[in-house]
């Protein structure tokens, strides 16, 4: 299965061309959170979006809630946030929002390690964990070199061992790439990222 995923598109309308113009050849889209920004203009990111025709599954970012996302979804969209699905035989869950939570306000949609860690408990086989935020010490430093992810994500990383760890969140490492065990951990960024996975 080819399938393009991206995080952080935060309503930038030349990434959302450019991504819609990539899918033509996707067999799947997932997109790993932060689609608006503060929690405004969702519709309009989904709007940006529409072009795209393969199957898409989305997670919530901190700029947006689930609630919020399911609401404004395309509908060849499915939103997972504490769940799974399976697509011709990949098994996908995911998890949005900031973990730890952030230091942005009251709009940031986020977690805490304990709330993370309760929603990634039923999750026991996975190919692919997609989340907004990155694990704790891998893909997580900010500008300033702190490590900023979360400890729950690391741990159900370790423990599910899926083939690919897909998150975004902190834009420093956009790109960036890591191991936990046997799995890939990538931090996306808006630009789109290529994987070829088999069930």
């Amino acid at each position: 299965m080819k399938i393009l995923a991206f995080s952080d598109l935060h309503l930038a309308r030349r990434a959302a061309r450019e991504l819609v113009a990539a899918s033509a050849a996707a067999d799947l889209v997932i997109g790993a959170g932060d689609f608006c920004n503060m929690r405004q203009g969702l519709d309009q990111a989904m709007e940006l979006l529409s072009g795209i025709t393969a199957p898409m599954v989305l997670v919530p970012g901190n700029a947006e809630s689930a609630d919020e996302l399911r609401a404004e979804a395309l509908p060849n969209a499915s939103v997972l946030h504490g769940d799974g699905m399976e697509i011709d035989g990949l098994h996908l869950f995911g998890l949005g929002g900031g973990v730890p939570p952030t230091p942005f306000g009251e709009w940031s949609f986020d977690l805490s390690e304990a709330e993370a860690a309760a929603m990634l408990a039923p999750c026991e086989v996975a190919d692919i964990l997609i989340t907004h935020s990155p694990p704790k010490g891998v893909v997580d430093r900010t500008s300033r070199g702190d490590s900023v992810g979360s400890t729950a994500i690391h741990a159900a990383i370790e423990r599910i061992q899926p083939k690919l760890a897909l998150c975004g969140h902190i834009h420093d490492c956009w790109g960036e790439r890591g191991m936990i065990g046997k799995t890939e951990v990538v931090n996306l960024g808006p630009a789109g990222t290529w994987f070829e996975i088999g069930a």
